[in-house]
């Protein structure tokens, strides 16, 4: 695979070995087409499914998950999958900051 044009920018794309994080852990360094203008990553296929192997190693692949609003007296709470929990440390009675970044996205900052 070649490429010379970046899709999103027309900028111009380089090939160079980057550090691919996912969910902050870096699974390490991976040869990516790059753009000069934007910062486009691109990987090839071969490339992909190596990735995917280190996610996999490290316990990362597939943790996102859908989560379930439920009512708890007179609030509501979030139901967190117990891979998700495990990953971030979370416990009963552990605090978290609570914060929306727009309408449709909120933040927990694990304290």
């Amino acid at each position: 695979m070649e490429i010379s044009k970046c899709d999103e920018c027309n900028g111009k794309v380089v090939k160079k070995e980057v550090d691919f994080k996912l969910y902050g852990d870096v699974l390490g360094k991976f040869p990516a087409f790059v753009c000069n203008k934007c910062g486009e990553e691109i990987f090839d296929e071969e490339t992909s499914d190596k990735i995917d192997e280190a996610a996999k190693k490290k316990g990362l692949w597939g943790l996102g998950a859908n989560g379930k609003v439920i009512r708890v007296g007179s609030s509501i709470a979030l139901v967190i999958n117990k891979k998700i929990a495990q990953f971030l440390n979370l416990k009963e009675g552990r605090e978290v900051y609570i914060h929306p970044e727009n309408k449709n996205r909120i933040i927990i900052d694990v304290q």
